[in-house]
């Protein structure tokens, strides 16, 4: 089974009186990459997000987005610092006893130091709240990896005829092979003749053993072989499934390799135009195989 790195998911959860949205979406990339978009008072739950996220996929860029509506998951109350204020009242008391002040102390002096009154966080139901938001991210990640699958099928089937064109391709260029030696052999055979004459007579041996190794460096046997080898390899990869994706890259780019070998060696023009369709057919497998997890 082949799977896609793109898809997206979502689900949305209440938890009190809040909406908390989940979205997951998930794009190509080399590597398993996970980013986070949360309010700052879910940040405890990352490190779980991440391995379930991790659980689910292997490669791909997923950016995992979290939003809350309606009344805060974590409340929050207004905390004194009673030692703090203790000393404040204290110390301004012995100010006024030391150089005989009158008044009061207004209670809007209390508001003006740091640290005597702070707002904290309180967590109510942290573990219902951690259980709620969890189970969110496993329902997204479930149609983000159903999404990815249904890709998935369809790449396997355009891979697939990419794959017949190619082999078809290839086919032909084993069989013209054996024809563009001896036709090579001859030009070259008649190019000698041309400038030699009398001379080819009496060295026709050693001649014949020169044009043999021309003809030889033109020989496209061993390219072709590869790239049946490449092909076989490539959609016995593919058929296996699983994550597969920089093992197809990695055959292709053999493949375009033997494709570059096999057009700077011959001469031949009806190879030359196979050679430019072989190429744009392995180019467009390489392009699709980059989402292929």
């Amino acid at each position: 089974m082949v799977t896609s790195m793109t898809g997206y998911g979502r689900d949305v959860t209440t938890f009190h009186k809040a909406k908390i949205t989940v979205e997951i979406r998930s794009v190509n990339h080399r590597f398993l990459d996970i980013s986070t978009k949360i309010p700052r008072s879910l940040l405890f739950l990352e490190d779980k997000i991440k391995k379930t996220i991790q659980s689910f996929f292997h490669r791909g860029r997923l950016d995992i987005f979290i939003s809350m509506e309606g009344e805060g998951v974590i409340q929050q109350e207004l905390v004194v610092n009673w030692g703090l204020l203790d000393q404040f009242v204290t110390s301004l008391n012995n100010i006024k006893e030391q150089y005989d002040l009158k008044g009061e102390i207004p209670v809007d002096m209390v508001t003006t130091v740091d640290g005597l009154l702070t707002v904290q966080e309180v967590e109510q139901g942290h573990d219902e709240m951690k259980e709620s938001i969890l189970n969110a991210i496993t329902i997204a990640c479930e149609q983000v990896y159903e999404m990815r699958i249904q890709e998935g099928s369809e790449l396997h089937s355009e891979l697939d005829t990419r794959l017949g064109i190619i082999q078809d391709i290839v086919k032909n260029l084993g069989e013209r092979r054996e024809t563009v030696i001896i036709e090579y052999r001859e030009r070259i055979r008649k190019r000698i003749l041309e400038y030699t004459k009398d001379e080819f007579v009496n060295e026709e041996s050693r001649v014949l053993q020169e044009i043999a190794l021309l003809a030889e460096k033109g020989d496209i046997t061993e390219e072709v072989l590869r790239l049946n080898s490449h092909v076989s390899q490539f959609r016995d990869t593919l058929n296996n499934g699983g994550a597969i994706g920089r093992k197809l890259d990695f055959i292709t780019q053999e493949m375009h390799r033997e494709a570059n070998t096999i057009g700077s060696k011959s001469n031949d023009p009806q190879i030359s135009e196979w050679v430019v369709a072989l190429k744009s057919e392995i180019e467009k497998i390489k392009e699709q195989v980059q989402n292929v997890e």
